[in-house]
């Protein structure tokens, strides 16, 4: 595989990031088989690139954006991206304001909050347009005194969803939409028995909970779409009636972290390449840069992993480092300055965010180089 890539992308300049066509066709084909006949909104996150984000919505099965920034959002509202929904609560006046300002936008994008304190804040936005928001909906396990997925919204009960809706139209936001995202199945690997006890356990109670928020809500609000799952969780979310869209994008790009699943493998497509600037001893070689450590909790789950040659290793003393990074093994003496070795990142998009350009690859041949959201000279934080 890394043998192909590195023939289409002979004489360009590294570092350099690919994608592979082929694979992260055949990852798109997988997301809507396992979503089961509902559509697939994309996490812009995980992607961060427009050209690769236009290639997926022309697939049968996508269907809308799912940002993570009003800014975000207002850029690819304006570059012709239809129903965009920024899934993440903003305390951004003036790019609130915005969407606000203008009538596309505020058709086009849908808004998040998840309690009275967020639509108080939106509603002191002077709003030329009304604004079409979100409710997003803890959908975490609780055991006890465990709180077992991530740490979003307060709100879990069917009561409390309701009275923060009545609340956004009595402010004169429309509401639109649920969220619940299970971090808890969809984002974690099957590690152990006790992992996967959690996931079965945190399916069963959200099917039921679920179901309840979204009945509540309907007898108030005319909701357009219930959204929920991600790219770990799409085969057991479709599975839930309540739920009209499903959400992913990490499986498009395989990275590590989506490696330990039993019910799924998505194949690598992208990998970034850092050129050899040294051999500081035998069994060891030096590459330039190679400190992407993603986000999340700290460890080495979140380092890039050596895709090839095979047989280099991390320095455990070392890891990846901002400038250069050692790597030790039998395969390092075969290498001389200039060669390349291949890694995968740990996340998706974040990838995206150390590249200003991503080369599309199938087989040996170099389909064509798009920009990255950062190559655009576009941050989103």
């Amino acid at each position: 595989m890394t043998a192909r890539w590195e023939r289409a992308v002979a004489g360009l300049a590294a570092p350099l990031a690919v994608v592979d066509l082929d694979a992260f066709d055949a990852n798109a084909d997988d997301l809507v088989r396992r979503a089961g006949g509902k559509p697939v909104r994309v996490a812009s996150k995980s992607v961060r690139c427009r050209a690769l984000l236009r290639r997926v919505l022309d697939r049968p099965g996508f269907s809308g954006v799912m940002a993570y920034s009003v800014r975000e959002a207002l850029w690819l509202a304006a570059e012709g991206f239809a129903d965009v929904f920024v899934a993440y609560p903003s305390g951004d006046r003036a790019a609130l304001h915005a969407v606000a300002a203008d009538r596309h936008a505020a058709s086009t994008i849908t808004l998040t909050v998840d309690s009275a304190e967020q639509v108080a804040f939106l509603a002191a936005i002077e709003r030329p347009h009304p604004l079409r928001v979100a409710v997003d909906v803890d959908a975490s396990l609780h055991v006890g005194p465990l709180h077992l997925g991530v740490r979003r919204s307060p709100l879990r009960e069917a009561g409390e969803v309701v009275t923060v809706v009545r609340a956004a139209q009595a402010a004169g936001l429309r509401v639109v939409g649920l969220m619940f995202y299970d971090a808890q199945v969809a984002g974690l690997p099957d590690s152990s028995p006790a992992v996967r006890l959690v996931k079965t356990r945190s399916t069963r109670e959200l099917l039921g909970r679920r179901a309840e928020v979204v009945a509540a809500v309907r007898q108030v609000a005319d909701l357009g779409f219930v959204n929920g799952g991600g790219t770990g969780s799409l085969h057991v979310a479709s599975h839930d009636p309540s739920l009209t869209e499903l959400a992913a994008g990490s499986g498009l790009f395989g990275p590590t972290l989506f490696d330990g699943y039993r019910s799924f493998r998505p194949r690598p497509a992208a990998a970034f390449a850092l050129p050899v600037v040294r051999r500081p001893a035998p069994g060891v070689v030096t590459v330039a840069g190679g400190g992407y450590i993603a986000s999340g909790p700290p460890g080495w789950s979140r380092v890039p992993s050596v895709l090839a040659p095979r047989g280099l290793r991390l320095l455990r003393a070392e890891g990846v480092g901002e400038v250069q990074t050692p790597l030790r093994g039998k395969a390092a003496d075969g290498l001389g300055v200039g060669d390349l070795v291949w890694f995968r990142h740990a996340k998706a998009g974040e990838l995206c965010e150390r590249f200003d350009e991503l080369h599309l690859v199938r087989g040996d041949e170099l389909v064509e180089t798009v920009p990255t959201y950062r190559g655009e000279g576009m941050s989103f934080g």
